[in-house]
Protein backbone atom coordinates (compact mmCIF):
# COMPACT_ATOMS: atom_id res chain seq x y z
CA UNK A 1 0.00 0.00 0.00
CA UNK A 2 1.47 3.55 -0.95
CA UNK A 3 1.54 6.61 1.60
CA UNK A 4 -0.68 7.81 -0.31
CA UNK A 5 -3.30 5.89 -0.43
CA UNK A 6 -3.10 5.31 3.69
CA UNK A 7 -3.35 9.39 3.91
CA UNK A 8 -6.75 8.55 2.01
CA UNK A 9 -7.79 6.47 4.17
CA UNK A 10 -6.90 8.47 7.24
CA UNK A 11 -9.04 10.80 5.83
CA UNK A 12 -12.15 9.21 5.40
CA UNK A 13 -11.64 7.59 9.09
CA UNK A 14 -10.95 11.53 9.97
CA UNK A 15 -14.16 12.72 8.15
CA UNK A 16 -16.30 9.87 9.66
CA UNK A 17 -14.96 10.76 13.43
CA UNK A 18 -15.66 14.94 12.88
CA UNK A 19 -19.40 13.25 11.35
CA UNK A 20 -19.30 10.92 15.16
CA UNK A 21 -18.62 13.84 17.24
CA UNK A 22 -20.56 16.37 16.31
CA UNK A 23 -23.02 13.79 16.94
CA UNK A 24 -21.84 12.71 20.43
CA UNK A 25 -21.71 16.45 21.20
CA UNK A 26 -25.44 17.10 20.60
CA UNK A 27 -26.13 14.19 23.03
CA UNK A 28 -23.86 15.66 25.64
CA UNK A 29 -25.81 18.91 25.04
CA UNK A 30 -28.90 16.68 25.76
CA UNK A 31 -27.15 15.39 29.01
CA UNK A 32 -26.20 19.06 30.22
CA UNK A 33 -30.04 20.09 30.13
CA UNK A 34 -30.93 17.08 31.77
CA UNK A 35 -28.57 17.55 34.35
CA UNK A 36 -29.36 21.02 34.70
CA UNK A 37 -32.67 20.38 35.17
CA UNK A 38 -32.48 18.01 37.99
CA UNK A 39 -29.79 19.63 39.56
CA UNK A 40 -27.01 17.55 39.08
CA UNK A 41 -23.33 18.02 38.71
CA UNK A 42 -21.71 17.88 35.67
CA UNK A 43 -19.13 15.28 36.99
CA UNK A 44 -20.13 12.11 38.07
CA UNK A 45 -16.55 10.17 38.80
CA UNK A 46 -18.65 6.92 39.08
CA UNK A 47 -20.13 6.98 35.69
CA UNK A 48 -16.81 8.36 34.32
CA UNK A 49 -14.70 5.27 35.49
CA UNK A 50 -18.09 3.01 34.03
CA UNK A 51 -17.07 4.85 30.70
CA UNK A 52 -13.60 4.46 30.33
CA UNK A 53 -13.72 0.60 31.60
CA UNK A 54 -16.90 -0.23 29.43
CA UNK A 55 -14.94 1.23 26.44
CA UNK A 56 -11.20 -0.16 27.22
CA UNK A 57 -13.28 -3.73 26.44
CA UNK A 58 -13.85 -2.77 23.00
CA UNK A 59 -10.46 -2.16 22.30
CA UNK A 60 -8.97 -6.08 21.01
CA UNK A 61 -5.42 -4.79 20.23
CA UNK A 62 -3.76 -4.88 24.21
CA UNK A 63 -1.06 -3.10 22.41
CA UNK A 64 -3.21 0.13 21.86
CA UNK A 65 -5.84 0.16 25.06
CA UNK A 66 -3.79 2.96 27.19
CA UNK A 67 -3.95 5.33 24.11
CA UNK A 68 -7.52 4.74 23.54
CA UNK A 69 -7.67 5.41 27.14
CA UNK A 70 -5.89 9.04 26.66
CA UNK A 71 -8.11 9.27 23.90
CA UNK A 72 -11.82 8.42 25.77
CA UNK A 73 -10.35 10.40 28.58
CA UNK A 74 -9.52 13.55 26.02
CA UNK A 75 -12.99 13.19 24.61
CA UNK A 76 -14.84 13.40 28.00
CA UNK A 77 -13.05 15.95 29.11
CA UNK A 78 -13.88 18.05 26.24
CA UNK A 79 -17.34 17.09 26.87
CA UNK A 80 -17.71 18.10 30.44
CA UNK A 81 -15.92 21.52 29.42
CA UNK A 82 -18.75 21.66 26.63
CA UNK A 83 -21.25 20.77 29.27
CA UNK A 84 -19.90 23.85 31.59
CA UNK A 85 -19.85 26.17 29.24
CA UNK A 86 -23.70 25.56 28.26
CA UNK A 87 -24.72 25.66 31.61
CA UNK A 88 -22.79 28.96 31.90
CA UNK A 89 -24.90 30.33 29.38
Amino acid sequence: MKLEDIRLEINKIDSEMARLFEERMKCVKNVALYKQENNMPIFDESREQFVIAKNLELINNDELKIYYESYIKSVMTISKEYQKNLLQK
